[in-house]
């Protein structure tokens, strides 16, 4: 009996585990750049690397950009 609950709680840890990492958006950094049409310059950013998951993203509703503080407002249903 003790043997099958830590085997248990063993599995429930590492599934747990597994599905945080999948679940965190991963960053990228954008660098600064000039921007011709408008002759503007773009300050460097970060937003979340390309992927085909659409609740991830910084602008989805329920997520925040750690870096500017801003929530998100984009319906991930209506894309």
């Amino acid at each position: 009996m003790k043997k099958l609950s830590v085997t248990i709680f063993a599995l429930i840890t590492i599934l747990s585990l597994i599905f945080i990492n999948s679940a965190e958006a991963k960053t990228v950094r954008v660098k600064g750049y000039y921007n011709s049409r408008s002759s503007s310059y773009v300050a460097p950013y970060y937003k979340t690397s390309p992927d085909k998951y659409k609740f991830n993203n910084y602008s989805t509703k329920g997520n925040y950009n750690p870096y500017t503080g801003k929530k998100g407002y984009v319906n991930p249903y209506k894309w």
